[in-house]
């Protein structure tokens, strides 16, 4: 493997402040580590909640922006790796840092791009040329966001299931990611139909992403709330439908138990469509159906997405990037109570990540690509997408069975 030849090294980062409604203040003395190890102490709860309420709303307002979505990089650094390793890159840091260069600095990006979920190497990483990332994104108006979990494990007592752990010390990062720049989060569960699901996986992931959405909140981030359901399995779209029904409802159920504010959170449902290797396959018409109803069924009135200033963002989940694009544009073709918007990784990335080869005079074209799906979805969030003149590249599926972040 090679390694990106025209990488510059990053200086230390410093510790930066997000004063609420305000800019970056920064702070030269204190180093990034000293974020991590020496988070301040977060005030009572209930002071808490009632102090950020206005900020968590504005924040899920201003990612709900019309033809705008959300970029998601916030792949582990094992994840990574698979992906610079499908273009002969190693996985090494200095390589992450000049992939996600090469994402945040796109020109233009913040036109169809209002968020960007980040994995914690990268909220304290700079950019190639030395600038913090945060504040290039911010420079875009595109809100920063963290994936907060310590990812899947085996859950005992299940189907050969899993759940999603993190909640140990969550309140003291959650308040260092705020002060680093961080203003939503993002904690990813899943649910298997193949293992399922049992009601214990089911009751699980719900718990724990209520329990993650309050300690959020109380720290100043606006939760995204997913319950991830795998493509995995032959099942038809009819059982992926019984399913979300079902998971969704012990999400809310447990979501108000935790008194978290709902018009302060983002919905991420995946898009109800049929397994993976399925024999039976959706047209994004049918697609868009079986999803717009399961969200009538389910959102509670509460939630400011019913009156179109909340982000649904849908996940792309191992679809084509045409596919994903095609599906969310079905879903915006007649009047619905929600912003129903994207939250794509390899939908937004493929193409860019293949242009770009890791060769720095491939760069300008890497990014070129990646605006090109941005734009794209942002068309299909507007309900004004076609995909005549779309690369073949951009045809192929993406589907990786048992995926892990």
């Amino acid at each position: 493997m090679a390694s990106a030849s025209f990488l510059k090294p990053s200086p230390a980062l410093d510790k930066s402040e997000f004063v609420k409604g305000h800019s970056l203040l920064r702070h030269s003395s204190t180093s990034a580590a000293n974020v991590r190890s020496q988070p301040k102490a977060a005030p009572s709860p209930l002071t808490v909640r009632a102090s950020y309420a206005d900020e968590l709303v504005k924040t899920a307002k201003t990612i709900a922006s019309p033809g705008r979505g959300i970029l998601a990089i916030d792949e582990s650094n094992a994840t990574c790796g698979k992906r610079l390793a499908s273009i002969g890159l190693e996985n090494t840091e200095a390589n992450r840092q000049a992939y996600r260069t090469l994402l945040v600095t796109a020109p233009g990006l913040g036109n169809y791009i209002s968020g960007a979920i980040l994995f914690e190497e990268t909220l304290y990483q700079s950019t190639t040329d030395g600038k913090k990332i945060v504040d290039v994104l911010v420079e875009q108006n595109i809100v920063p966001g963290i994936k907060v979990d310590k990812g899947l494990v085996p859950l005992a007592g299940s189907n050969d299931e899993s759940w999603c752990q993190g909640l140990d010390g969550l309140a003291s990062r959650s308040a260092a990611y705020y002060q680093q720049g961080a203003r939503f989060a993002k904690w990813r569960t899943v649910v298997s139909i193949p293992n399922g699901p049992s009601a214990l996986a089911v009751k699980e992931a719900a718990w724990g992403l209520a329990r993650y959405a309050a300690i959020s909140q109380e720290a100043g981030l606006v939760p995204i709330v997913e319950p991830e359901i795998l493509l995995d399995g032959e099942h038809g779209i009819d059982r992926t439908f019984e399913v979300a029904l079902k998971v969704w409802a012990e999400v809310f159920f447990y979501l108000a138990e935790n008194n978290v504010l709902f018009e302060g959170i983002l919905l991420k449902p995946s898009m109800v469509t049929p397994g993976a290797e399925s024999k039976d396959k959706a047209t994004p018409e049918q697609v868009a159906e079986y999803t717009l109803s399961l969200l009538r069924k389910r959102i509670p009135p509460a939630v400011p997405g019913i009156m179109a200033s909340l982000l649904f963002p849908f996940l792309s989940g191992g679809q084509s990037e045409v596919e994903a694009t095609l599906n969310l544009n079905a879903m915006n073709q007649a009047p619905n109570p929600w912003h129903v918007s994207f939250s794509y990784a390899r939908a937004l990335q493929n193409t860019c990540l293949k242009t770009w080869g890791g060769r720095p005079e491939n760069v300008k074209a890497a990014q070129e690509a990646l605006l090109v799906r941005a734009k794209a979805n942002s068309l299909a969030q507007l309900g004004k997408y076609t995909a005549e003149g779309e690369a073949e590249e951009a045809k192929a599926g993406m589907f990786v069975k048992g995926y892990s972040y």
